[in-house]
């Protein structure tokens, strides 16, 4: 069977040009969204960072244009050489075969003319490459201008979340960003309301350790994250369609890691204390968890949580809110 030929042939500059277009755009998309999200604290980081990719952008690019260019300019170069060489060799056997001096000299002068209208010919190629880097920057500098306008989005749910607090009257108790923070801010909720932690710690969590016990004691958070795996093992049926692991390895991680709690724990944690778990947005939507569908409209303790997405560097974060009134 014959091979079958495969097309080798280089980028041209139309199709490098393209491409250079396209990441140059993707740049600039790039720098507005990490100069968006920079705090005070990171911005001198960030800005260093995109000052480094735009000089490595361009730097490459214009090594990608000199090494196309540099190609085609020998070409154009030898071609040009050689027209020249093929009209002076004309020129000389005509004079020869004429003896005529005025043919060597038109000859001499025709060949300065060719070479001096290659000196005044302008490189496009560099022209291009030139106007290129001004629209470039041009493009960075209006990212940079919209980045500089730009809120800050930690900043604007921080106040956002402010309004929301006055409105339901709800003072902001913060919690550590360890992972914890969903147990926590539950616990904190019921040991200030009073609701307790009940049920208690399992025997096998003692067994197996101290189980998160430092002199003797077992942290809250830690109370809160059994109950939330204890209720989800014994209701598996009611949780397995919803998890990415097995039921025992979900368990596992609530149990034994610092594992990020999110709206199973939550339901399951609202089921197993019998309240209403409140969350909280900054843009005034309220999550509610119920311990059963049919209990949606009865009267029950409620517990609040704040739900921040940009405010803490780990990413989401839960708060706990205590009511003031």
């Amino acid at each position: 069977m014959a091979d079958t030929a495969i097309d080798t042939a280089p980028e041209t500059l139309e199709a490098l040009q393209s491409r250079h277009r396209k990441e140059q755009r993707d740049l600039v998309s790039r720098i507005t969204q990490k100069k968006k999200q920079a705090s005070k604290k990171t911005r001198k980081g960030v800005n260093e960072e995109c000052e480094g990719l735009e000089r490595e952008l361009k730097e490459r690019q214009e090594a990608e244009v000199a090494a196309l260019n540099g190609e085609g300019d020998e070409d154009e170069n030898d071609s040009e050489n050689q027209w020249a060489e093929q009209g002076i060799a004309k020129l000389s056997v005509n004079g020869a075969s004429n003896e005529s001096k005025d043919s060597s000299v038109n000859g001499e002068e025709d060949a300065n003319a060719a070479q001096a209208d290659r000196k005044k010919r302008p490189n496009r190629a560099k022209a291009r490459l030139a106007r290129r880097a001004a629209e470039q920057s041009a493009l960075i500098a209006d990212a940079e201008r919209e980045a500089a306008n730009a809120p800050n989005p930690r900043e604007l749910e921080r106040e956002r979340m402010a309004l929301q607090l006055q409105r339901h009257k709800l003072s902001l108790h913060e919690i550590r960003a360890n992972g914890h923070c969903l147990y926590a801010a539950v616990a904190d909720q019921l040991v200030t309301r009073e609701l307790g932690l009940a049920p208690k710690i399992p025997i096998t969590m003692v067994e197996g350790g101290s189980g998160g016990a430092e002199n003797g004691k077992v942290e809250e958070y830690k109370k809160v994250r059994y109950a939330a795996a204890d209720w989800i093992q014994a209701h598996a049926d009611d949780f397995a369609g919803f998890m990415e692991d097995s039921v025992p390895e979900h368990v596992r991680k609530i149990r034994q890691t610092g594992e990020w709690g999110g709206h199973l724990e939550l339901l399951a944690l609202a089921r197993t204390y019998g309240v209403r778990i409140c969350v909280l947005h900054s843009d005034g939507q309220v999550d509610k968890m119920q311990p059963e569908e049919e209990t949606a409209d009865k009267e029950l303790e409620e517990i609040w949580l704040g739900y921040y997405k940009h405010s803490h560097g780990l990413g989401e974060h839960y708060n706990s809110l205590r009511k003031t009134g």
